[in-house]
């Protein structure tokens, strides 16, 4: 009895992680890039050139 009442509060806590993870992916505000860094596009980077890419 304990044994399954353990695993059931695992499983909810799961979900919750889950579903926690779900709601911010699908109603995150969207800013800056794709990649989900939190940068904003319309900065410009110090180091790039009057081209727009980086000096390798």
């Amino acid at each position: 009895m304990v044994e399954e009442l353990i695993i059931g509060l695992l499983f909810v806590a799961a979900l919750a992680y889950l579903g926690g993870r779900a709601w911010k992916s699908l109603f995150r505000k969207k800013a800056g890039c794709d990649k989900g860094c939190g940068c904003t596009t319309d900065v410009k980077s110090p180091s790039a050139n009057k081209s727009g890419r980086l000096p390798v």
